[in-house]
């Protein structure tokens, strides 16, 4: 069963190839979607695979790249959207 969720990462996650290392990220584990930034220095991201996939996949945006600071996660359950690949926007 494929799960939708959507996240909202705050802290210092802009200028610190988050995008890039989520895409890389979601790729290993089969996760699709995508990924953008936020005018406000948060990131965005839509999500969709099985609930294993997605709790590794949580689990990674709540550390991020080396480089991020991640200071909070927010979680929203989304209605699936059948997306089939990954992509930074």
């Amino acid at each position: 069963m494929i799960e939708h969720i959507k996240l909202t990462i705050k802290g210092r996650v802009q200028g610190v190839w988050f995008r890039a290392s989520t895409k890389q990220k979601a790729d290993e584990l089969e996760v699709y979607g995508f990924v953008k930034n936020l005018i406000n220095g948060d990131v965005y991201i839509e999500a969709e695979a099985s609930t294993d996939q997605l709790q590794n996949f949580i689990i990674w945006c709540k550390k991020g790249p080396t480089q991020a600071h991640v200071n909070d996660v927010i979680e929203q359950k989304g209605i699936a959207e059948h997306f089939t690949s990954f992509e930074i926007r």
